[in-house]
Order: C-alpha cells, then sequence, then structure tokens
C-alpha cells in the first residue's frame, strides 16, 4: 500500500512512517520545512518533499494525517476530491500496534520516558526491539524498525487509545486533559478503560512497589517509570539479577527536553500539565541554591481554560515565574484560556507571577536578572524550545532604544527586557500644552511625544498642523512621517517640530477642557484606539469589559476603554488587562481593536 504522511517531520508522524515502512508500504511524506529529523527519514529510505503541493499523492492509497494539519491544506483537499482515504496518525499506529506483540505505554503523564526506559532495557537485555517514541534520546531516535517486541506510545489525545489491542498496555497515572477532544472527565477515562479492556496484561505504575530496587534516576516521578520499565521485563521473563545488570545504562539519559540541562543552571522541561510541571519544578528546586525561574509557554487554549485552577500551585516552589504567550497548535483563542487569563489566576492565588510578551522576552528577563547560583527552568511543549540556540549562545534580545516625552502613554515591562528609554530633551521635550492647541488642551505628554502617536482630540489630530518634523537631526516633511490615527512611521529621536500658523485660542482651550471627561489618577488614558466609524469605549462596553480585573488593575467604571492601575498594580497586571479587554470585543463582537498606548 502507498502511503503519504502529511507533516512528515513531526515527531509521531516520523516515527509511525518508519514502521509502515518496515511493514511492507511504500511509504512517502511532505512538510512545510525539512530538518534533522527528514533528513534522518531520507537516511530510512523515505522520501520527503519540502511543501505541499497535489502533485504528491500519485498513486497514493492512503494519506495519514494529524489534527495539527488543517482542513483547508490544499493537498489535503485534493485529496479528499480524488477520493483518497484519509486518516489520522494514531488510528494507523493502533492498527500496527495491535497486529504484532506489542507493549503500548499510555497515561496523562510520562509516556514518552517510560517508553523510551522500556525499549532500552528490552534492546539491552538482547531483544531485537522496535519502538515509536513521542521524543528523542541522545542518539536514540523517535523509532527503529526491528524484528522484536514493539514499544509505543499509545497518545490518547485523539480517542485513539481506544482502538489499541496490545499485548501489554502500561497505564502511567491518569488526570483529565486534551478538553478539545473529550468534553467531560468520564469520556476522557472511558478511553483509558476501553485500552485496557482490549489488552491482553495490564501493568498499573500508580500500584507497583518501587522499594527493593535501586533506581538511579532523578525524580520520584521518573522513579516511578523505571520501576514500569522494569515490571515490563519481568513479566517477559527476564529475572532481577539481568535486570539490575543493565539497568544503570538504561537510566543513565532521560529523552530530551525531559529536564534537559541546556547552559549552565538553565533546563527545559515538556511539562504542559499542572502535575508535570509541578514535578519538573520540584527537581529544578532540589539543584537550585539561588534563585529558580520559571519560564512557561501555556499549550492550547483549551487546556489554560479547562485546567486553570489548577496551575497556579503548580508554580509555588518557584520564586518567579514568568508566563509566555500560549502555544496553540491547532486552536483559535478560547475566552478564559488565553495567557492573560492564566496570569490573572496566578495573580489571584498569591503567585510572584510575570507576563511576557515573548518568550524570547522572558528568557531575556531571566538573562539578566540571574546571579550564580540560579536556575532557569524553561517549560512547555510549545515553541518555547526555540529558545535553545540563544541559551546555549548566552545571548538576549538586542537592545532597543525606546524614545519618551513625558511618557504618560507609555507602557513599560516590569521584566528586563534589554529597553532602554531616553527621555527627549530640546524643544521635542517641552510639555505639549505650551504649544497652545485648543483642542488639546489638557492632553499630557510632550511635544515629541504628540507628534509621535500622532496624538489628537474632538475629531482633530496634531498632524493636521504640522509642517516638519527633526528626527535624529534631519528635517522632514510631514508627508514624510507616516501619519495615521494616532500613529507615525518616525523610528527616532524626535527633536523638534515646525507647524501651520493656528490661533490659540484661551476661550476654545477652556471649552474644550470643560467637554473632556476627566480621568482618575493612575491611568494611562484610553487603552485602544477608536475603530472607523465606532467608539472603542462603546465596544468594550458592550462586550463587558468593566467587570474585568487583573492583580491591581481594573477597568474604570466610568469608561471602559480606561484602565486604573490601583494599590498594588504592576505592569503587567495592565499588559494582561488590555489583552483581555482587546479580545473580549474580538471574540464577542468580532473587532479588532489596535492600542493606543505605546508597548502593549
Amino acid at each position: 500500500m502507498k502511503l503519504h504522511f502529511m507533516g512528515i517531520g513531526g515527531v509521531g508522524m516520523a516515527a509511525l512512517a518508519v514502521l509502515a515502512k518496515a511493514r511492507g508500504d511504500d511509504v512517502s511524506g511532505c512538510d512545510v520545512g525539512c530538518g534533522a529529523r527528514t533528513a534522518w527519514l531520507g537516511s530510512e529510505g523515505i522520501k520527503v518533499f519540502t511543501g505541499h503541493d497535489s502533485a504528491h499523492l500519485k498513486g497514493v492509497d492512503e494519506v495519514i494525517v494529524t489534527p495539527a494539519v488543517n482542513v483547508e491544506n490544499p493537498e489535503l483537499k485534493y485529496a479528499k476530491n480524488l477520493g483518497i482515504r484519509v486518516r489520522y496518525r494514531g488510528e494507523l499506529l493502533a492498527e500496527l500496534a495491535s497486529a504484532r506483540d506489542t507493549i503500548a505505554v499510555c497515561g496523562s503523564h510520562g509516556k514518552t520516558t517510560t517508553s523510551t526506559f522500556i525499549a532500552k532495557l528490552l534492546t539491552a537485555l538482547g531483544e531485537d526491539t522496535a519502538w515509536a517514541i513521542g521524543g528523542e534520546t541522545g542518539v536514540m531516535p523517535v523509532a527503529r524498525a526491528g524484528n522484536g517486541p514493539l514499544v509505543v506510545e499509545a497518545d490518547e489525545s485523539d480517542g485513539t487509545l481506544a482502538l489499541y489491542h496490545a499485548k501489554t498496555l502500561v497505564v502511567n497515572k491518569c488526570e483529565y486533559d486534551h478538553p478539545d477532544y473529550f468534553k467531560s472527565e468520564a469520556d476522557y477515562f472511558a478511553c483509558f478503560e476501553k485500552a485496557k479492556a482490549n489488552a491482553d496484561d495490564v501493568i498499573d505504575a500508580q500500584e507497583l512497589d518501587l522499594s527493593g530496587w535501586n533506581l538511579p534516576v532523578a525524580g520520584a516521578h521518573n522513579k516511578r517509570n523505571a520501576r514500569a520499565a522494569i515490571e515490563v521485563a519481568l513479566r517477559r521473563g527476564y529475572d532481577r539479577a539481568a535486570i539490575e545488570a543493565v539497568l544503570p545504562g538504561v537510566l543513565a539519559e532521560l529523552p530530551d527536553r525531559r529536564f534537559e540541562l541546556l547552559a549552565p543552571g538553565v533546563y527545559t522541561d515538556y511539562a504542559h500539565h499542572p502535575t508535570e510541571m509541578k514535578n519538573a519544578i520540584q527537581m529544578a528546586r532540589e539543584v537550585c541554591r539561588g534563585k529558580l525561574r520559571v519560564l512557561f509557554q501555556p499549550h492550547r487554549y483549551s487546556r489554560t481554560k479547562a485546567l486553570i485552577n489548577d496551575f497556579p500551585s503548580a508554580f509555588a516552589d518557584a520564586d518567579e515565574t514568568i508566563i509566555c504567550p500560549t502555544y496553540a497548535a491547532f486552536e483559535s483563542p478560547v475566552e478564559g484560556g488565553d495567557e492573560a487569563d492564566l496570569y490573572a489566576a496566578c495573580r489571584a492565588a498569591g503567585i510572584n507571577v510575570y507576563l511576557s510578551r515573548s518568550c524570547e522576552e522572558a528568557w531575556t528577563h531571566a538573562k539578566l536578572s540571574s546571579a550564580k547560583d540560579d536556575v532557569v527552568l524553561l517549560l512547555g511543549a510549545g515553541d518555547i524550545i526555540a529558545l535553545s540556540p540563544m541559551v546555549r549562545e548566552g545571548r538576549v534580545a538586542q537592545e532597543r532604544r525606546i524614545y519618551l516625552g513625558m511618557g504618560t502613554n507609555t507602557w513599560r515591562s516590569d521584566l528586563q527586557c534589554n529597553e532602554v528609554y531616553v527621555k527627549t530633551e530640546g524643544p521635542a521635550g517641552r510639555p505639549g500644552a505650551e504649544l497652545g492647541i485648543p483642542w488639546m488642551a489638557g492632553i499630557p505628554g510632550t511635544v515629541g511625544g504628540w507628534v509621535k502617536m500622532n496624538a489628537g482630540a474632538f475629531g482633530h489630530s496634531i498632524s493636521e498642523l504640522i509642517l516638519k518634523v527633526k528626527v535624529d537631526g534631519e528635517w522632514r516633511d510631514a508627508a514624510e512621517c507616516g501619519f495615521g490615527y494616532r500613529k507615525s512611521t518616525i523610528d527616532g529621536e524626535i527633536q523638534d517640530v515646525i507647524l501651520k500658523p493656528y490661533a490659540r485660542d484661551l476661550t476654545a482651550a477652556q471649552e474644550f477642557m470643560a467637554r473632556r471627561a476627566k480621568f482618575p489618577p493612575g491611568t494611562r488614558g484610553s487603552v485602544f484606539k477608536n475603530p472607523e466609524g465606532d467608539f472603542a469605549g462603546r465596544l468594550l462596553e458592550a462586550a463587558g469589559a468593566k467587570e474585568l480585573r487583573v492583580g491591581g488593575a481594573y477597568v474604570w467604571e466610568n469608561h471602559a476603554n480606561v484602565i486604573v492601575e490601583g494599590e498594588g498594580s504592576r505592569a503587567c497586571d495592565f499588559l494582561a488587562l488590555a489583552r483581555l479587554m482587546r479580545q473580549r470585543v474580538k471574540l464577542r463582537l468580532g473587532v479588532d481593536l489596535q492600542p493606543e498606548v505605546c508597548g502593549i
């Protein structure tokens, strides 16, 4: 049979492709980008194409995909139009596993580590072991096509675990997860019960006795994973002496991204469920002699929402936690599942937490803040791993210079972001009020700040009056400054401005002042720009934004487009609250508000 794998460079797809080829199938695949794993597949005799193209489907009997492949993918749509059978990865893996002597490892946690230990142990005991595992370990690839027992990591995330008929089923700790597929805990656990009923033999790792065994591996959870591997070997007839002779070598190395040392004092772990995170943080605490900083990237909006009350306690042993932007996988944002929601939950629980605008920013803060004996732990199953080159090379984000007026509408992070704020001096640094523009009466900020953001009020913008702007020593005509609604394209220090003649009308200024809303102390003015033909405040109020509060920051009861930074407020509270406000309007009303406050 000719099989074509879309997204073959993924760890699970690559492993499955090797097994399918070993079964005798004609296997090809494609992926958006090619790298070391696709090169390895090539060395295994599997043809890999770069990109997606209908030409890849010539003569194909089945197309294998994962849920990550968009249903609108042109190659996938073409396959369906041709009537080519399309199956998910988990369906084919269950089919292959059910047809031979298979040890399938399932559970919410530890599948990769346990599978790796089993495969290594059986191989060390002399078996011609085959495996398909969702992770690499040093020189051990994700799959091997041996003729002996097959060790597979049986994933429950898409429900295909229920299709397995394994000779041996190892069940690790099970906790509700994957709410994108399983709509209730009952549905989730029913999937495991079906797999147990189908298996010839079941090993419940939680019930195994660890006493009496020397398990040279860090972490109580990893000792239980190791004990499960031992139990598999015992039930296959191997004696204790033979197992003990090879066990130290088997347990000498954890799979990649399982408490992996990236650089001195910096570790990474794939953990993304609260229980896994708690275990990884405990391991980091055991090696930390100073402060422990945890950088966590939430994985999927649905998981964050479903487990929002379980996450904060996972960070209890960290001195500082930085929440990074969510790795969405194939999901769209859902209300209640954003990184800002997680930040808010942690703040409410008393966790020392910060919110970053990028993984790179979080790492830069951790690197610049760390002292001798401090430890940094990178947690998450998403693209936070892309920080690895920066970490190994000791790099941080490039220094960025930000020019400020009075800074009233500029947001500055609590984190050390390698951003240098420069207050403009000279003519552009004086208060904008000195210009005496009537309709700008009462607007805070400096001349340079007004120009940079094209400040305005009552239907006017300062760009209406600008002739020339001096930027980094050079004069530019107004037409070269890219003025738009509350924005410009000026990148550099604004030093001076030449305005057109205008009337300085004190009476008109006082009239405008009387009409202007009186903002309370601790605000930065309007948070979002008015969309064309509407008002940000009206949209925010209609979306229910006035009920929102994060830490010490809250939406002003008199105007839904104003954030008040109250007692104990952090800059990250403002950032998180602004994200939640914007998301409310986007998800409930379909309008994407654009920030007026710089930096958020």
